[in-house]
């Protein structure tokens, strides 16, 4: 997403669940600051998480689908794939390295063509469930006609979209990562082969 990011995780330990977000949160700030050239915080909350039982296969498909349909929910995507998603490993049986196939998922069939043909039309049904409707609070008519003097505020860097295209990694390490990543994970893989081998000869041409 352009200023959030979903995760579906099981610790070994259910306790272990803060110490591993505050150790995520606090790495890919400090990475992301520095790729951004800007201080400070980089999330603007505290990250907020619903568990469930590990032997809920619907739960864990409902939230899977949930993850993987809310670029196309925002209007972010026109369809599932997506390069900052992980949704092709499960539709097309991809492997970038990092994921882990759901054992709901894997159940789903008796083959992992089968699970992933059923997926699929999973996720084709999902219909976006509308937000309730904000209501007013004493003071927010007021607040609305107020008009803020000074400079406007600028964007965080953290609160925008950060495109594939102008992104670049500190090092080749994490960049042969992300590429693998999104070459797995994109609509049009040749596309994406094209575009990667194509950075790549401008990293060489620079270097």
């Amino acid at each position: 997403m352009s200023n959030h990011v979903h995760y579906l995780m099981e610790p070994t330990r259910s306790e272990d669940l803060p110490k591993i977000m505050h150790l995520l949160n606090w790495y890919t700030a400090m990475c992301f600051n520095r790729m951004l050239n800007r201080t400070g915080h980089f999330w603007e909350k505290r990250y907020h998480s619903t568990g469930f039982a590990n032997t809920d296969k619907r739960r864990a498909l409902n939230t899977l689908r949930y993850i993987h349909a809310n670029p196309k929910a925002a209007g972010m995507q026109q369809g599932f794939f997506y390069d900052f998603s992980n949704y092709g490993i499960y539709d097309r049986l991809s492997d970038e390295g990092l994921t882990q196939w759901h054992p709901a998922f894997l159940a789903l069939g008796k083959t992992l063509e089968e699970g992933a043909a059923k997926y699929r039309g999973f996720c084709k049904k999902y219909r976006t469930q509308p937000k309730p409707e904000s209501k007013n609070h004493w003071g927010s008519q007021l607040l609305a006609r107020l008009v803020v003097k000074g400079k406007p505020k600028k964007s965080s860097p953290g609160q925008m979209a950060l495109p594939w295209a102008q992104w670049k990694a500190p090092d080749s390490e994490v960049q042969a990562v992300a590429e693998k990543f999104v070459f797995a994970n994109c609509y049009n893989q040749p596309a994406a082969g094209v575009m990667l081998s194509q950075r790549l000869r401008c990293q060489v041409t620079e270097s």
